[in-house]
């Protein structure tokens, strides 16, 4: 299990995660800001330039989920991370990353009020450096009005503590409870376990009455997808696009769906890839529109969308592949992509 501290920078995080280890039995304090710290000797200046925070870099978020296991395999027990996160796409593939390796997270959120939060910033000293410690607190404080737009979803998906007047010995009593009795519940992520090589999936396009298409937003990756996941052995490719959308968004097809497109996606670390079929599910009736259904552990969000719209919500990968199934429900054709260019 992991205990994962959130929070603003200044918020108490570390400080209380080091009294928590004491508190909670077998458990071990990791600080993802040590895997950050090495991306500088790992990766070249030139690339290191190209992000303003190592979590933007794919390569820290897969390492954070990596270490998180092996040192779970090593020591067992239960880890402590204190770590911000404020974009909720990284924290649905950092979750999303441990789910899949079976480790359950309890999310908790550290939420001092903002005139505790920026006293306590402006009394931190770290280094014993007047202008180090100058240039950190305005560090902080400047990542506060980030922290502020993120705490809505974050209060939704956390175990809120607000330890504007707890000391930091008390805070850790608190979230030590809270996961001890199950407040602090586990967070609700299908665990998905990871492919081992090359997969089959089929997602389905779905239309309202305004040639909109549904995506929906999973809570175990980043970016949005289409209605759909990985067809189990034996399964038609259709009738697993069929099966998805009734578990995933409470529909059942009258029809088995029409194939646009297959897909052949490239193995890129850590994917296996494989192949990507998109099926035409049709135009919903207005009715059908008021039964969707989101389970909370998978899915937390739906929405029609234009292609344009879908550019802003869709990876890079996803996205080619749909303009170019659009193109082919239009041409009233089946097309064949390899890494999303039509090819024969």
């Amino acid at each position: 299990m992991i205990v994962w501290i959130n929070g603003a920078f200044g918020a108490g995080k570390s400080s209380t995660a080091r009294e928590l280890v004491d508190l909670i039995p077998h458990s071990t304090l990791l600080d993802p800001e040590l895997i950050g710290r090495s991306m500088t000797r790992l990766l070249p200046a030139k690339r290191l330039g190209e992000v303003e925070d190592y979590q933007d870099l794919p390569m820290w978020r897969r390492m954070v989920v990596d270490t998180a296991a092996a040192l779970l395999a090593e020591v067992g027990g239960v880890l402590v991370v204190p770590m911000t996160l404020l974009r909720q796409e990284y924290r649905d593939e950092i979750f999303g990353g441990l789910a899949a390796r079976r480790i359950e997270v309890r999310h908790i959120l550290l939420d001092p009020a903002e005139t505790i939060l920026r006293e306590r910033i402006d009394g931190r000293s770290e280094f014993g450096d007047p202008d180090a410690d100058a240039r950190v607190r305005e560090w902080c404080h400047g990542r506060v009005p980030p922290y502020r737009a993120a705490r809505a979803w974050l209060a939704r998906d956390a175990y809120v503590v607000d330890n504007s007047k707890l000391t930091v010995a008390e805070a850790a009593r608190t979230v030590a409870d809270a996961v001890r009795t199950d407040v602090a519940a586990p967070c609700g992520i299908v665990q998905t376990a990871e492919p081992t090589g090359e997969t089959l999936a089929a997602g389905v396009l779905l239309f309202d009455d305004e040639d909109r298409f549904l995506l929906v937003d999973p809570t175990y990756k980043p970016g949005w997808e289409f209605p759909g996941g990985v067809v189990e052995p034996g399964e038609p490719p259709a009738r697993a696009g069929m099966r998805e959308v009734a578990e995933e968004i409470g529909l059942e097809l009258d029809a088995v769906p029409r194939l646009l497109l297959v897909d052949w996606e490239r193995p890129e670390p850590p994917g296996y890839g494989g192949l990507r079929l998109l099926f035409d599910g049709g135009r919903l009736a207005p009715a059908d529109t008021g039964r969707l259904r989101l389970p909370g552990a998978e899915l937390r969000a739906w929405r029609f969308v234009t292609e344009e719209e879908a550019a802003e919500l869709l990876p890079p990968v996803r996205y080619h592949r749909l303009r170019w199934a659009l193109r082919a429900r239009e041409r009233g054709t089946v097309l064949n992509l390899e890494a999303g260019v039509p090819v024969g």
